[in-house]
C-alpha cells in the first residue's frame, strides 16, 4: 500500500470545500487477490459530522478509462450530489494497460471487491470517519464499471442504495457461461437501478450485443417486480454524453428515499408507489394504472423524474430553471484571485464571470471546453470525468485591486443561468 497526497496529483486545486484522501495498492500475485494496482481517491464534504453513504463513480475498461478515473472524485457536479446527502465521493483508478484482461478487475470476485473494501477501511481510519466501513453505497458504472456494479449487486445487495448502469452489466456474460454465474438472492431484486446506453452503440458490432444483454437483464429484473428503469440516449454511442443530467437526479431521489436517519440499514423501496412506462416511451403513469407488460415497463421512483426522463429520451440531456449557488471565499493574494464554488445540482457548472468594481474583467474559462456533452468549466471526458488538467478556480489579474472586496464572482450553469 502506498499513500499519495492528493495535492501532489492536482497542486493548488481550488474548488468546492472538502477533503481528499488517496491510497494506492500495488498488484498482487497471491491467489484470489487483485493482479492490477489500483488508486482510490475519496472526497469528503467539509463539515460533515457523520458520513451517510459512499457514491462510487466507477470507470470502464482500458488504459484511457483507467486514467479518466483518476479525476472522478474531483468532479464538482458529483460532489454536489455527495454533499447534499452527507456522502463521500469515491473514484477508483485501476492500473490496467490496453490489451490486458479487464475482467481481472471488473469481475469483483477476482480481487477488486476485497481491495475496494480494504480501501474503505483505510479511509475510515485516515479521515476519522469509522462509519465508512458500514454505510451504504450508490454505484455509477460505465461499461466495465457497470459490469463491476452488477456483480457487486449480487455480492452486497444490502449495502447498495441504487445503481446507474451506463452501457454495461455482466448479465449477458454470466448467462452465456463466460464467467461463473453469481448467486441471485431475493435481495438483488430490491435495489433501484437504471439502464442507460447510447442509441448509436446499440447499432454497432462491438457494443451492440452488450446492449441486448442490458435489455435482457432489465426484463429479467422487471419480471420479478424489481424497481428498474430504462433510458436510452438518443445522441450517443458508447461515450457517456450528457447522461449525468439524468443519472444524478435519479440517484438523488433514490438516496433521499433510502438512506436511513440513524443506523446503516437502507429503507426498502416502495415499488408500488412508483411510476411506469414502456421501455422507450416517455408516457408515464402511476404504477397501479399501468396496463402493459411489467417485464418491459420502465419504473421511476418519483414523479419529479418523469419530465426529466421524457426530455432525456428526446434530447439526450435535461433542462434547468434554477440558478446555481453563489461562489464563496473570494480571495486575492499577490494578484491571484481564487474562490470556491459548488456546482448546480441540476446542471453543473459551465463558467465563472469575474467582476471588479462592478465591471466584467474576465470569464473563466474564456471558452468552456469538453469533447463530450455540454461545454463545462470542467470539460468532460468520454467516461464522464473531468479532463486533465482539472480546471482551477483562479484568475491572475494583471492590474489587481487593493483587496478582494473589489471583486465579485458569478457562477454560470450549463444552461446559461447565473448565480446571484
Amino acid at each position: 500500500m502506498r499513500l499519495l497526497a492528493a495535492l501532489l496529483l492536482f497542486p493548488l486545486l481550488a474548488q468546492a470545500a472538502g477533503s481528499f484522501f488517496t491510497v494506492e495498492y500495488p498488484p498482487s500475485e497471491k491467489p484470489g487477490e487483485l493482479i492490477y494496482g489500483v488508486t482510490y481517491t475519496l472526497w469528503v464534504p467539509e463539515g460533515v459530522e457523520k458520513i451517510k453513504g459512499v457514491i462510487v463513480h466507477q470507470h470502464g475498461c482500458g488504459a484511457g478509462a483507467c486514467k479518466g478515473g483518476e479525476t472522478a472524485a474531483y468532479d464538482l457536479h458529483w460532489q454536489a450530489l455527495a454533499k447534499k446527502h452527507d456522502c463521500a465521493l469515491l473514484g477508483p483508478s485501476y492500473h490496467q494497460a490496453d490489451g490486458q484482461d479487464c475482467r481481472q478487475w471488473c469481475d469483483p470476485r477476482n480481487g477488486s471487491e476485497k481491495t475496494f473494501l480494504r480501501s474503505l477501511e483505510h479511509f475510515a481510519a485516515e479521515s476519522k470517519h469509522p462509519e465508512l466501513t458500514k454505510v451504504p453505497w450508490a454505484l455509477w458504472g460505465h461499461s466495465g464499471g457497470g459490469f463491476w456494479s452488477s456483480l457487486m449487486l449480487t455480492l452486497h445487495p444490502e449495502r447498495i442504495a441504487a445503481i446507474w448502469f451506463r452501457s454495461g452489466s455482466a448479465f449477458y456474460v454470466w448467462e452465456k457461461g463466460d464467467i461463473p454465474r453469481p448467486t441471485l438472492t431475493e435481495a438483488v431484486y430490491g435495489v433501484p437501478m437504471c439502464f442507460n446506453g447510447g442509441l448509436k452503440e446499440e447499432q454497432d458490432k462491438r457494443h451492440g450485443p452488450a446492449r441486448v444483454g442490458d435489455r435482457a437483464m432489465f426484463k429479467a429484473w422487471r419480471a420479478r417486480g424489481a424497481p428498474v428503469s430504462f433510458a436510452r440516449d438518443p445522441r450517443t454511442g458508447h461515450e457517456c454524453g450528457d447522461s449525468r443530467y439524468l443519472a444524478i437526479p435519479f440517484l438523488d431521489v433514490c438516496l433521499t428515499q433510502r438512506l436511513p436517519e440513524t443506523g446503516y440499514a437502507l429503507k426498502p423501496v416502495k415499488v408500488s408507489e412508483g411510476w411506469l412506462s414502456e421501455m422507450d416511451d416517455a408516457k408515464t403513469v402511476a404504477a397501479g394504472e399501468f396496463k402493459g407488460a411489467l417485464e418491459t415497463a420502465a419504473w421511476l421512483p418519483a414523479k419529479e423524474l418523469i419530465p426529466l426522463r421524457a426530455e432525456y429520451l428526446k434530447t439526450g440531456a435535461t433542462s434547468d430553471t434554477t440558478p446555481p449557488p453563489t461562489p464563496t471565499q473570494v480571495r486575492l493574494q499577490k494578484g491571484i484571485l481564487t474562490w470556491e464554488a459548488e456546482a448546480d445540482l441540476e446542471s453543473g457548472l459551465q463558467q465563472f464571470i469575474l467582476l471588479k468594481n462592478g465591471q466584467e474583467i474576465a470569464r473563466v474559462p474564456e471558452k468552456p471546453a469538453g469533447k463530450f456533452g455540454r461545454k463545462l468549466f470542467q470539460g468532460m471526458s468520454y467516461g464522464d470525468t473531468p479532463e486533465k488538467p482539472v480546471a482551477e478556480m483562479k484568475f491572475v489579474d494583471p492590474s489587481p485591486a487593493a483587496d478582494a472586496s473589489a471583486y465579485r464572482v458569478i457562477s454560470v450553469n450549463s444552461v446559461g443561468l447565473k448565480s446571484e
